[in-house]
């Protein structure tokens, strides 16, 4: 049974691979690959997976771990924000859907039972393919991500109450007040528990076990809090997703919920996988061959209708046209509860076997759909806006507030847990630049925020933690961190986030410069070699040994070690840079008594003198480009030169204050 089991996912991942391959190609969703993959092994085309039992274990922790991360994502603050939309929201699509799909039930022939359970079945939407959809596309927290999430959430919780009226339906019992309060208590006994946990438990757990700075010891706590607060809810009669998601939401507020979402992503994406192959499999292509226009008519009125009332659910909540659409289309699918549903209205006669069929392949084809629909959504939208409409239509009925997310923009990111890491952003903060800290070390972490520090705890090789720093965004990024292994994985995931970062690199020794260089880095400081200089230089100030012959020996040296990467322009368009080895632009300041006040470019022959170019000049925050040669320097003046170290070092002594290596200036 075991070895089944094992070629069974041994064939799914192989199919998944090569149809995700090919539809990555082409631009198309990889929901759409898993579906078909499902289809494909199903027991209706090669039959290699008779049964979706088989796979189902593995399908189930899919999209707990989806709703887990979900739950971690929005956070309990979220939540609350949109209760209006949760309940009024979920409660008028649900009142919407169910009365339509009814009347539309009845004229499949269906009795006023079947039809009004085929009503609840229709008006569930897929909280797996929309949220994953969302998720992907940093939606989440916008006006109509806010508003598909919370009726979805409605619309899970909705779930217990239709699994005890289901045999109710079906005439096998009745639900009496006993069976309600117990179901309240319930309820009153998770609230209660999600609330502790978000406000004391959870951060508490968290800080304690991040304080042993084991990530594996991490990564198993966080799969227990998942896991756990899924199976409790579950013996509360909830469902597992449901349960997921609220375990996310008790870890939200915490320091480390982003460091927990990085952590489970990789588990998340593989097991969710399982799920939408599962589906796929459900798919009976013989039912849909001979009943091919019966059901691409139902799919179509399906979509069609639950798209318009989601939407006017939508407007009704104070969306705009653009809005309303973009919901509608998002929530038009049938939900992977309603299989669940389906197969119990089978079983206590509530449907029959043909109309459960046609159930399930409508709803395959519409989760199907659903990828593609919500890409094109905004288009549609927009087209449509072109049509001549009433001004409150457009606008929508009143205003919906946004979600402030605070974001950085042409900011330094410093990344490591080290001393050096962590001054760099004692100094920028002293000089008002914008930064954010990436640092592993959660002490340090609360320290320094209670100091007013933008740090943030976590792992930096987690794309989460990056993109929590808005690293995307970032002008320069510094990584201190001393494993060689994890700085180049690190690299890596900048670089991939970021094309047009600027990354400075510590490392221990100068054989790493190569390699670093490499990876993706644009500038690496060895720092043995680094320090072995600092020594010799004050050596040689203690010799007395002029500052000018100082610089021109370091300079040397510098360029004897380095070598080729002691300046790796990557990013400049610059042709002299790139022609020319070991060349560098150099920041100095004009000090009050430098000998240059007072003289033109024409008389201080830069190039001629030390072999240096300058190329630009900044006066009072005015950047001047190619200066004129009659050009006279000023007190103040921010000068910029060009040259090798040697040669830069020595044209400073003319400006008496150097202030730094402006390595990205040729970007400007």
């Amino acid at each position: 049974m075991a070895l089944a089991v094992l070629k069974n996912i041994v064939i799914i991942f192989a199919l998944s691979t090569l149809v995700n391959f090919l539809f990555t190609k082409i631009r198309v969703p990889t929901i759409l690959g898993y579906l078909l993959t499902g289809v494909i092994v199903g027991p209706f085309l090669l039959g290699v997976i008779h049964s979706p039992d088989e796979i189902e274990l593995m399908a189930e922790i899919g999209v707990v771990m989806l709703m887990f991360t979900i739950g971690i994502e929005f956070s309990l603050n979220h939540l609350l924000k949109i209760r209006k939309i949760v309940f009024l929201g979920g409660f008028l699509q649900l009142l919407f859907t169910v009365g339509v799909i009814l009347l539309i039930a009845r004229g499949y022939k269906i009795d006023w039972k079947g039809a009004l359970f085929i009503g609840f079945l229709s008006a569930l939407s897929s909280t797996a393919v929309v949220l994953k959809i969302l998720q992907e596309r940093s939606e989440l927290t916008s006006n109509y991500g806010r508003t598909v999430l919370g009726i979805l959430i409605f619309q899970d919780l909705l779930l217990v109450p239709l699994l005890l009226l289901t045999p109710v339906i079906g005439g096998q019992t009745t639900l009496g007040w006993q069976q309600l309060v117990i179901l309240l208590l319930k309820a009153g006994f998770i609230i209660g528990m999600i609330y502790a946990g978000n406000k004391w438990l959870m951060p508490r757990f968290l800080r304690a076990v991040a304080m042993t700075k084991n990530q594996e010891l991490f990564l198993m706590s966080t799969l227990l809090i998942c896991l756990s607060v899924a199976l409790l809810t579950s013996e509360l009669g909830m469902s597992l997703a449901i349960g997921a998601f609220l375990a996310g939401l008790m870890i939200s507020e915490s320091g480390y919920s982003h460091n927990a979402f990085g952590n489970i992503i990789p588990f998340k994406d593989t097991f969710a996988s399982f799920f939408f192959v599962s589906i796929g499999i459900l798919l009976d292509l013989n039912f849909v061959l001979d009943n091919l226009w019966l059901v691409l008519l139902s799919a179509l009125m399906l979509i069609f209708f639950k798209a318009l009332l989601a939407g006017v659910t939508a407007f009704l909540l104070g969306h705009t046209f653009r809005g309303v659409i973009m919901v509608g289309i998002a929530l038009s699918q049938v939900g992977e509860f309603s299989f669940i549903l389906a197969k119990l209205g089978v079983g206590f006669k509530i449907i029959t076997d043909f109309h459960y069929q046609l159930f399930i392949a409508v709803a395959v084809i519409s989760m199907s759909l659903t990828p593609l629909l919500i890409q094109v959504s905004r288009p549609i939208a927009n087209l449509l806006l072109r049509l001549p409409m009433p001004k409150k239509l457009v606008d929508g009925i009143f205003p919906l507030p946004q979600i402030d997310i605070p974001e950085f923009r042409n900011h330094l990111v410093f990344i490591g847990k080290d001393s050096r890491a962590l001054n760099l952003s004692v100094m920028a903060k002293n000089m008002d630049l914008p930064y954010i800290s990436i640092v592993f070390d959660p002490d340090s972490v609360r320290k320094r925020q209670l100091k007013g520090e933008n740090v943030i705890y976590g792992d930096a090789i987690n794309e989460p933690i990056l993109q929590k720093a808005h690293t995307d965004q970032a002008d320069i990024v510094v990584i201190s961190i001393g494993n060689m292994v994890i700085a180049m994985a690190v690299i890596e995931k900048v670089r991939n986030m970021n094309p047009h970062a600027y990354i400075i690199v510590r490392t221990r020794k100068v054989e790493d410069i190569e390699e670093l260089y490499n990876t993706g880095a644009n500038k690496v400081i060895p720092e043995e070699f680094e320090t072995s200089i600092e020594l010799f230089d004050r050596v040689l100030s203690k010799l007395l040994i002029p500052r000018k012959e100082i610089n021109a020996v370091i300079g040397r040296i510098r360029d004897d070690n380095y070598g080729i990467f002691l300046e790796k322009e990557t990013k400049t368009d610059l042709s002299v840079l790139k022609d020319q080895a070991n060349i560098e632009i150099t920041a100095v300041q004009v000090d009050d008594h430098a000998p240059v006040i007072g003289k033109s470019l024409v008389e201080m022959q830069f190039r001629r003198t030390f072999g240096v170019t300058l190329v630009a000049l900044l006066r009072k925050k005015v950047l001047i480009d190619n200066p004129d040669p009659e050009t006279l320097f000023e007190r103040g003046d921010i000068v910029y030169i060009m040259g090798r170290s040697e040669q830069i070092a020595n044209a400073a002594e003319l400006f008496a204050k150097r202030i730094k290596p402006l390595d990205n200036f040729v970007d400007n």
